[in-house]
């Protein structure tokens, strides 16, 4: 087996509080971003863009998550609302990946929309080709537009995904993958034309 399968056949997802320093360096960042936008892109829209939370910017980003938290739900105890502000600074580098699909006349939105997805995706494979472990995520403040604003995401932009980026404590045992039976089928042989 290549390099590249042997990869793709181990990936696993590091859950952010598994995840520690030392994260990407800029160079290396720069690279991750790259290579991340090297993704099918109908009409070359690039209809997604990169928001970086590094450093004391996560924190501050925790602040608003924890904040909007406390207005949705004044009774939680403190304890949750501190592990909200925790959100975004468990690992060293979180890149949020931007959906900013819009109307146009030959590409569906849904097309610029699944080219946001395959940019998380690789981004994730390129942070463990790297040597680093990784975490696509979302949340519900992910769908909060209060926060998403203040985030600097604008009324027609969504979040396809947080990737989380660092180094695991350890390496998670896989989970489950679904059996091929129960997802392919052919066309042409069976039922069709449903």
């Amino acid at each position: 087996m290549n390099e590249t399968l042997s990869l793709l056949s181990t990936r696993r997802s590091v859950a952010p509080a598994a995840l520690r320093e030392p994260g990407p360096d800029a160079g290396q960042i720069e690279t991750l971003l790259r290579l991340a936008s090297r993704v099918p892109d109908h009409g070359k829209l690039a209809p997604w863009r990169f928001i970086i939370f590094a450093g004391e910017a996560r924190d501050a980003a925790g602040e608003i998550i924890a904040r909007a938290f406390s207005q949705m739900e004044p009774e939680a105890p403190q304890t949750r609302i501190d592990a909200e502000r925790k959100r975004l600074s468990m690992a060293p580098l979180v890149v949020a990946v931007v959906s900013r699909a819009l109307k146009h006349p030959k590409i569906p939105v849904w097309e610029q929309e699944l080219s946001a997805g395959a940019v998380c995706m690789n981004l994730l494979v390129a942070a463990t080709a790297m040597g680093f472990d990784a975490s696509w995520l979302t949340q519900w403040y992910s769908y909060d537009r209060g926060v998403m604003s203040r985030f600097g995401l604008a009324e027609d932009e969504k979040l396809a995904g947080f990737i989380h980026i660092g180094t695991g404590e350890a390496r998670p045992e896989d989970r489950p993958r679904p059996a091929l039976e129960d997802i392919v089928t052919r066309f042409g042989e069976g039922e069709t034309g449903r």
